[in-house]
């Protein structure tokens, strides 16, 4: 893909899924790359893959929680490659449960992963983009960033915050003048193992949700998603939907209104096992 070679490209959770098609697709596409992740295993897949196709690769492993070390990784990408052009905040993790049987720090910990770790991740790298001269932050949300489902308000508040964070962010780096460009990812049903990693409420079948999710809503590729990201990063869209499913509930959810959430209960109700 045109427009990535010689950039020096950040991914975390690039062990597996969305992260590691990024990562990949960055550097068939001339990109250097600096990948992380808590899974050390995957991640080593993806170096591997990195290396076997030509590109120029630094592995470290990162918890996107602990802001610190989040901070000392991008002095040390800096250094390193000596700029840092683009940041993809794909880390996440996955939960379902009520709110009535919900625990405060499992509400926390997707809190923790899914939207500080955005924060952090922006944060320690942004002066590097600017200081770049042509820099990018592409941070992950979700299509549960634009609507809300029952059993996922967690999971929901992560994400609408992750999408309030950013489309703040691009309207300030170009208030700003800033040379930094903000996109926003909203991928919907992508086959990945974030379901069959998820933790769930105590009475809840992780398997079987696990399962209905692989088997009914993942319906995209994560190498078809990396590509359809790419893309929107290489025309600078402040928002890009990822999957077919993406775009047909978007735009349910524009007609309705507040409408979508009886449809959208009902709907959920009849597939996901409670």
């Amino acid at each position: 893909m045109e427009g990535f070679a010689g950039k020096v490209a950040v991914v975390t959770g690039a062990g597996s899924g969305i992260g590691q098609a990024l990562a990949i697709e960055l550097g068939r596409s001339g990109a250097k790359l600096a990948i992380s992740d808590v899974d050390t295993e995957g991640l080593a897949v993806t170096e591997e893959r990195l290396k076997a196709i030509g590109a120029e690769v630094k592995t470290d492993r990162l918890d996107v929680t602990e802001r610190e070390a989040f901070l000392l990784y991008a002095d040390a990408v800096k250094e390193h490659f000596g700029k840092v052009n683009q940041i993809y905040n794909n880390a996440g993790i996955a939960f379902s449960g009520d709110v009535e049987v919900s625990q405060f720090k499992d509400i926390e910990r997707v809190m923790d992963v899914d939207y500080w770790g955005v924060v952090n991740g922006t944060k320690a790298f942004l002066p590097h983009l600017i200081e770049s001269g042509d820099g990018h932050v592409v941070n992950v949300s979700s299509l549960f960033g634009i609507f809300s489902v029952p059993g996922q308000a967690a999971y929901n508040s992560a994400k609408f915050a992750v999408r309030g964070f950013t489309e703040a962010l691009r309207q300030e780096m170009a208030l700003a003048k800033h040379p930094v460009k903000v996109t926003c990812v909203h991928p919907g049903g992508i086959k990945t193992a974030i379901a069959r990693n998820a933790t769930v409420a105590e009475g809840l079948d992780q398997k079987a949700l696990a399962e209905t999710f692989d088997r009914k809503l993942a319906n995209t590729t994560p190498q078809r998603a990396a590509k359809i990201i790419l893309e929107a990063v290489r025309k600078d869209k402040a928002r890009v939907l990822v999957g077919p499913d993406a775009k047909i509930l978007d735009v349910i959810v524009r007609i309705t209104g507040s409408g979508y959430q009886k449809l959208f209960a009902s709907a959920m109700g009849r597939m996901i096992p409670r």
